[in-house]
């Protein structure tokens, strides 16, 4: 073998390429023929192509449920028992009150939560099923498991209109004067972000490799 260092955009060695099998738990290397990881006992299974299914399956229930999510609301506010009038607000609707309010700085991180981070992360999830499994170099690799990476962490960070809804909802109970309660809309945005995590977990990222090109042993 050459003393000087790969080229990232070269040919590599992978685990599959060697005939192992990385456990999906702690992430260490057995041969192919061991039914557990001895250091976690987490069952060992090759990648497979057909858990792609699992995922799609879980992005388009995630979508579906995200279309209703913004269009009906996410809460209701009543003032003197429904004398003084209601109000209900959709998520778009309840940052364009905050801007109007000057909360600007609110305004963009609801936004950013419930409006960007899901679309990016529906784009993040499709892209990578389409491309896992097909030719890429090591820096492609790499950046693919960045944005898996990503996605995998914003995910606990996307139920953020879900926790001010219910916060607000306990809190503001003031009987006849005013009361909070959340609409359809929040139901229907929690089942989207619990989908399209279980849509990223659901991916296996092992297949982000299977696409580099094997690296001959013959190199000098």
């Amino acid at each position: 073998m050459s003393d000087q260092p790969q080229e990232h955009g070269g040919p590599v060695m992978t685990a599959h390429h060697a005939g192992l099998v990385g456990c999906r738990s702690c992430g260490r290397v057995w041969p192919q023929a061991q039914p557990r990881c001895d250091r976690c006992g987490e069952h060992l299974a090759p990648p497979d192509r057909r858990c792609l299914q699992r995922v799609w399956a879980w992005w388009c229930a995630g979508l579906i449920m995200y279309i209703p999510a913004n269009v009906f609301p996410m809460m209701r506010t009543q003032t003197l028992a429904g004398l003084h009038g209601s109000s209900e607000a959709t998520i778009v609707e309840g940052v364009v009150e905050l801007i109007h309010y000057g909360n600007y700085d609110i305004a963009a991180i609801v936004f950013i939560a419930s409006v960007v981070v899901p679309m990016a992360k529906f784009i993040a999830i499709a892209w990578l099923a389409l491309a896992a499994g097909r030719p890429a170099t090591a820096d492609q690799a790499h950046t693919r498991l960045k944005i898996y990476e990503v996605v995998e962490f914003i995910g606990r960070w996307s139920m953020i209109d879900v926790f001010v809804v219910a916060i607000l909802s306990a809190l503001v109970q003031l009987g006849f004067v005013a009361s909070i309660h959340p609409g359809p809309a929040a139901v229907s945005f929690a089942l989207s972000v619990a989908f399209t995590m279980l849509s990223a977990q659901s991916f296996d990222p092992r297949l982000i490799w299977r696409g580099l090109p094997l690296r001959h042993n013959n190199e000098t």
